[in-house]
């Protein structure tokens, strides 16, 4: 095979019944374990009619036809006649819904209810309403713009600046309604070597977030370019302090090196043994 043809991509397609991240979620997964592979991601939600699938079926072929390489489909749709048509596409096609739903039902002893959009439907109001007080809660204690919140706080993130604080707060809030504070360590936190009085207060809530310092400064670099900020020395010193700190008070860390987001959120939750809100 030539060099060229190695590197063409295969096209993927996600296809769903309502808005595709369950099927994105579980096929972008799996395509992580082939490195090297380039893939053309596709999403088509929102498949809910034959005409909407014969349509997907045209589409699908027609990439194959195109690019000498049948399409790899990940599907989580819930309607029979509707996956049955998909199964026309020349394609390689892996169903969710199928794979998984026949085994339950025969250990189960009972038939699905074969409903569209049970996955990320509105299970009650109360689920609802606790997602939007913990992204309120960790939009309006963000980067330690304030304390005075830290008792209500479940968890408190800190972290040199560009560790990936805010970002974890906002998915523990909007996946598990976590109540997730951030506060930012800063260079006088360093250099005294002490949390600050209102972070030591909560020492019990606190989850501490370090990287690898060469890839902080790329970070840095981006931001704020040939400045101490990004500086190799700083970048450094902070990570050095920063995880002497940890140490010394016992404060348990993670670093976001390599990690997603949905990687440090979970390490989050076993690390402190909270408890998802949302399911």
């Amino acid at each position: 095979m030539s060099e060229s043809k190695k590197s063409k991509p295969r096209t993927v397609f996600f296809l769903s019944d309502q808005t595709g991240i369950t099927a994105e979620t579980l096929g972008r997964s799996l395509l992580t374990q082939f490195d090297g592979t380039e893939f053309r991601l596709i999403t088509v939600p929102f498949i809910d009619t034959l005409d909407k699938a014969r349509e997907v079926v045209e589409r699908i072929d027609e990439a194959g036809h195109k690019e000498g390489s049948r399409p790899l489909v990940f599907s989580t749709l819930v309607d029979d006649e509707l996956r049955e048509v998909i199964e026309t596409a020349i394609c390689t096609h892996l169903d969710f819904f199928a794979t998984f739903i026949g085994p339950l039902e025969r250990e189960l002893s009972t038939r699905s209810s074969h409903t569209a959009g049970r996955a990320h439907g509105m299970r009650s109001s109360e689920n609802y309403s606790r997602r939007i007080d913990a992204m309120n809660f960790a939009l309006a204690n963000d980067d330690g713009v304030t304390s005075r919140n830290y008792g209500q706080a479940e968890v408190i993130l800190v972290g040199v600046s560009r560790t990936g604080k805010t970002p974890t707060c906002l998915y523990l809030a909007l996946h598990y309604g976590i109540y997730a504070a951030n506060c930012p360590l800063t260079e006088d936190d360093l250099e005294d070597g002490k949390l600050p009085p209102a972070l030591e207060k909560h020492k019990d809530k606190i989850f501490g977030l370090t990287i690898d310092p060469a890839r902080l400064q790329g970070i840095r670099q981006e931001r704020r370019p040939n400045s101490r900020y990004s500086s190799t020395r700083q970048v450094l010193y902070e990570i050095k302090e920063t995880e002497a700190l940890y140490r010394r008070y016992g404060i348990p860390f993670v670093s976001t090196t390599q990690a997603s987001v949905e990687e440090i959120a979970a390490t989050v939750l076993h690390g402190t043994g909270l408890e998802r809100h949302i399911r």
